[in-house]
């Protein structure tokens, strides 16, 4: 990494540091003015990026990524450099960026080629070791990946496959896999998102409105549990099932009361 030519000039003549005290000055502020640059900058190309990056994170978008945060810091503090060149240097990765989501999107041979497929590497109960070797995953990877999923057995797993984010996806033979009640015939109700109604001690009166709810309400339920004061509660969320819970910022205590 390059040191600064200011510094450099100071660390090698110490008895002139009160002579460049304002071209030291002028280098903090140099450096203040391109940091704010570069962390809006940065802000305003990762928005434009969306949520791909991190979301649906491949190699690729890693080293993208990376590549674009070095370009930042570099314009922040290479006083050295022309500020508008780094600049634009950081704009075409980011376009170029935006451009190769857009095809990886539309295009299936570019999504394949940019992002790569999907690797087997059990079926059947058996480790495809070929397969294991072209992605550089050691067995004894495999074997803990297994096992942080619940699986202690290699004959138990029907497939398991390493995604291009690299990813483990496992499924079990149909033997070993969880019954749910659409296996034994049993009708459930339905089970929506709950509803956040109060957040660190305040109340979203947005919320209660979707609901048809109003705060009256609100404070009558919390009432039946003597739970007086808003600022009590770290969340208060309620369920589909008309159930409210309520956790109060004291470590101990919650509350789930039936509103129906």
């Amino acid at each position: 990494m390059r040191v600064l030519p200011s510094l450099v000039w100071i660390t090698k003549n110490p008895n002139n540091i009160q002579m460049k005290g304002c071209s030291i000055l002028q280098l903090i502020f140099q450096v203040t003015l391109r940091s704010i640059l570069s962390f809006f900058s940065l802000l305003i190309f990762v928005r434009l990026m969306g949520k791909q990056q991190v979301a649906q994170l491949t190699f690729f978008d890693y080293v993208t990524g990376i590549t674009i945060g070095s370009i930042a810091a570099n314009l922040s503090v290479q006083t050295n450099d022309f500020w508008m060149a780094t600049l634009t240097g950081m704009l075409i990765w980011t376009i170029l960026s935006i451009l190769i989501g857009y095809l990886t999107v539309k295009n299936v041979w570019v999504n394949k080629v940019v992002d790569g497929e999907a690797t087997i590497v059990i079926q059947n109960g058996k480790i495809l070791e070929n397969n294991l070797r072209r992605v550089k995953i050691p067995i004894d990877e495999l074997l803990s990946e297994l096992r942080s999923q619940g699986v202690f057995h290699i004959e138990d797993v029907e497939f398991a496959l390493i995604e291009p984010s690299g990813k483990f996806s496992i499924q079990k033979v149909s033997q070993k896999q969880a019954l749910t009640p659409h296996d034994l015939g049993i009708s459930t109700q339905y089970d929506g998102l709950p509803t956040d109604l109060v957040v660190d001690g305040i109340v979203l009166k947005d919320a209660l409105k979707s609901l048809h709810l109003t705060q009256s309400w609100l404070f009558h339920q919390l009432s039946r549990e003597n739970i007086k004061e808003i600022k009590e509660i770290s969340l208060a969320q309620l369920d589909t099932q008309g159930n409210l819970y309520v956790d109060l910022k004291t470590d101990d205590a919650y509350f789930v009361i039936p509103t129906k």
